[in-house]
């Protein structure tokens, strides 16, 4: 057994920390399972507590440019109070529920771009220290996923995913971050909207999707994101009434959309509405991972796959965990 980390900030002989997690994806609002595997260091320690922090890497926009930081969504505390011994072997088996409305990070086993992270932190002799990094894959709940598959067979096409800061308001957003998947329209529709971003907030009485249409002004039109929020049920429907209902919501939307990007000056502001529920925080829309536009979302083997990073512990590279999220 190869332990990967030692806990530098212990000192030189201090334990270390192997966090093995579950073979299978997660779910948004389901459990997480794995084990802690501790091995004791030079001399016997108190192992005051061992957290488990759900971690995200997001884009940020500024005033002049964009970066990534990384924000803690959640923290699970999992042990502690224990006696390690020098040279030692001590495992904690664990099992934490995550948040639901924790980002999506691979639609049938291939991956859209976002990159999660459990990070292991143990506290000893008052000294605390990041044990252990290591990937977390997360797949749809089955109404997302059902969505995504009518968006595909309505003839969208996958464009990318990313993790944007801040809130979207007039939800039930919990998070400090909230994800978003862009997806192009067919050529029907790319005259009146030039992609659409779906936000999904999982709850466990329902699933919000927040739906944003984006057009860029043309020589004598104006800019306009129209922003809709929608509410459905986790229940298991028949695929073509999930096409149905999603088709309704891109009617509404892209018909308010068209209304409010009118030729200027002959734009009129009455005859749809559209809800006020804007992106709030430092921005929305950056491209995390670059993928091919036109791949059909909800098609397996149809999709092309976001390139990301061989190693998890690259992403998180240079950021202290903290940053920018709310430990709780």
């Amino acid at each position: 057994m190869v332990f990967k980390k030692l806990l530098g900030a212990l000192g030189v002989g201090g334990p270390s920390v192997d966090t093995v997690l579950q073979p299978d994806p997660a779910l948004p609002g389901g459990p997480l399972s794995g084990e802690v595997r501790l091995r004791g260091g030079g001399t016997d320690v108190t192992v005051e507590q061992i957290s488990l922090l759900l971690v995200a890497r997001v884009e940020v926009e500024g005033h002049d440019e964009e970066h990534d930081s990384t924000v803690v969504l959640e923290r699970f505390t999992v042990g502690g109070g224990f006696r390690l011994a020098e040279d030692a072997e001590h495992t904690v088996p664990f099992t934490v529920t995550l948040p639901w409305e924790t980002p999506v990070t691979q639609l049938h086993g291939q991956p859209l771009g976002p990159v999660l992270g459990i990070r292991t932190e143990l506290e000893v002799a008052g000294a605390r220290d990041k044990g252990d990094l290591d990937a977390l894959a997360v797949g749809p709940l089955p109404a997302q996923e059902a969505i995504l598959e009518a968006f595909g067979q309505l003839g969208y096409g996958f464009k990318s995913a990313d993790l944007e800061l801040g809130h979207i308001r007039g939800t039930g957003q919990r998070l400090p971050c909230y994800q978003e998947i862009e997806i192009v329209p067919p050529a029907g529709q790319a005259h009146a909207v030039n992609e659409i971003e779906v936000t999904f907030l999982a709850a466990p009485d329902g699933l919000e999707v927040v739906i944003e249409a984006d057009k860029r002004a043309g020589l004598f039109s104006e800019s306009h994101d129209t922003v809709h929020r929608f509410t459905t049920s986790h229940h298991s429907l028949p695929q073509a009434d999930r096409n149905a209902e999603v088709d309704a919501w891109l009617q509404q939307v892209i018909g308010a959309h068209a209304a409010h990007a009118a030729p200027y000056p002959y734009a009129q502001g009455g005859g749809h509405h559209h809800d006020d529920h804007h992106r709030s925080g430092p921005g929305a829309g950056a491209v995390v991972a670059g993928v091919a536009a036109g791949a059909a979302v909800g098609v397996v083997g149809g999709m092309v796959a976001a390139e990301v990073i061989d190693e998890i512990g690259d992403a998180f590279e240079g950021d202290d965990e903290g940053e920018g999220g709310e430990e709780e």
